[in-house]
């Protein structure tokens, strides 16, 4: 693992003139402002509390704002999040920037119920609450969605955790859902020490993989009016289509307390390592072997999962299904992923995936890890090389064994239509506005 410069560079006032004067232009927020009306505020002097890499900068577009889950950002740069419980009885917040500065002066909440998934789709706002897919009309140049609400999918399960509907679209039409496993491991007393592992997993029938739904039409029942996409994957918050290479991308939340329920064949530091985080390039009809196997990052193979009669090495009926294309440390807990195909960074970025890594409570007693935006080049359909911290300093000192306290956890990402990268948080409601400016280090 290695981290891409992942020091705090601070730009000020004045190296921001300079830049303007030497022609690094800033684009505007699809507002119309004129990038020298607006450069001086387009970046925070201490980067909005950021670690990234020299040439970069941040901005705090809004803040406070509610549990803030995945984003989307408008043509005009309108920014939409979705809330992952209601503030005000709104589960939707929409934010407008009037002045030019980059921070939103307009603050709306509309829907009426949380959700988490979240994306502007051929002229509407679609909204992912935890048992249906919805969609808004956005006509023009309006904040708030004034069309009726259009139930696209409905009749996904009601259960007690896993339950968020990510959503992402393909260009002929196809809606890809998450529906997470209702359980850490199929186990048939949940979360039980000693109870043993449903075979078969009756849970992948309606869960634990994505589902290919029509975008336009109305109605849509789960699971019957879709088709399982693909299955053996727990909990994919973090899915996005790749339209450069044409394909579906996800990357796994990974099972829970290996040492708790299994402490002779698990150490504490074990469980907090293991199983990886796993980014999946999916293909129609992949199976990733959830809740049977998972993927152990040191070993680079999938072995068994100990209700199943693994210990640890075994790799038994594991060798049949999918490995990720990528592999990272255990209960970071991705839940955004992006692929950049804008032209305002560096040609490194073009075509890479970010993920936002919201931290995990797992790792406890031992240090939580996550809370970062890590960055993975891609050469085609694959990451090449290794990933590398894009934007750290969202855990605070004070919350190492919690991950609570003053921490921020990413949770979504967005791209505006100027090219800047937008960041949500979910614990204290911040978004953050990440634009590439130059080196000014000469």
């Amino acid at each position: 693992m290695t981290t891409r410069l992942s020091i705090r560079h601070t730009f000020s006032r004045l190296a921001l003139l300079v830049a303007l004067a030497l022609g690094a232009v800033l684009v505007g927020c699809g507002q119309g402002q004129e990038p020298d009306q607006s450069a001086l505020a387009a970046c925070s002097p201490t980067d909005a509390g950021l670690e990234l890499p020299d040439g970069f900068c941040a901005t705090v577009v809004g803040d406070t704002l509610g549990p803030t889950r995945h984003l989307a950002v408008a043509e005009n740069g309108d920014v939409y999040a979705a809330l992952d419980r209601p503030v005000d009885g709104h589960g939707m917040v929409a934010l407008r920037d009037t002045t030019g500065d980059y921070t939103a002066d307009r603050v709306e909440y509309f829907g009426d119920t949380g959700g988490s998934g979240l994306r502007l789709h051929d002229g509407h706002l679609y909204f992912g609450p935890h048992t249906a897919v919805w969609r808004y009309e956005r006509e023009g140049g309006e904040l708030v969605p004034s069309g009726e609400r259009e139930v696209i999918v409905t009749d996904f399960p009601e259960q007690p955790m896993h339950d968020a509907k990510s959503i992402t679209f393909d260009g002929s039409g196809g809606l890809y859902v998450n529906v997470g496993a209702p359980s850490n491991a199929c186990m048939e007393k949940r979360r039980t020490k000693g109870s043993p592992g449903q075979d078969p997993c009756p849970e992948l029938e309606t869960n634990a993989g994505v589902w290919r739904y029509d975008a336009d039409t109305q109605e849509q029942a789960h699971p019957e009016d879709g088709t399982r996409y693909a299955t053996g994957i727990r909990n994919a918050n973090a899915l996005r289509w790749h339209d450069g290479t044409n394909n579906l991308y996800a990357v796994q939340h990974g099972r829970d307390q290996l040492h708790s329920f299994f402490p002779d064949l698990y150490t504490q530091k074990e469980n907090a390592e293991l199983p990886a985080e796993q980014f999946f390039k999916i293909d129609e009809g992949d199976d990733f072997g959830w809740p049977y196997c998972y993927y152990d990052w040191k070993q680079e193979r999938k072995v068994l999962m100990p209700e199943y009669g693994g210990d640890g090495e075994t790799v038994g009926r594991c060798d049949r299904f999918e490995d990720p294309v990528q592999a990272f440390p255990g209960h970071w807990a991705p839940n955004g992923l992006l692929f950049y195909t804008a032209d305002q960074f560096p040609d490194e970025y073009r075509q890479g995936g970010f993920i936002a890594w919201h931290g995990s409570w797992n790792r406890a007693p031992l240090p939580q890890e996550g809370f970062k935006v890590t960055f993975s080049p891609f050469d085609g359909e694959r990451p090449t090389g290794d990933y590398e911290t894009f934007a750290g300093g969202f855990k605070a000192p004070d919350s190492l064994e919690s991950g609570e306290g003053t921490t921020y956890r990413p949770t979504g990402l967005a791209v505006g239509p100027e090219g800047s990268l937008y960041v949500s948080d979910d614990a204290h409601g911040r978004i953050w506005r990440i634009t590439y400016v130059g080196d000014q280090r000469n």
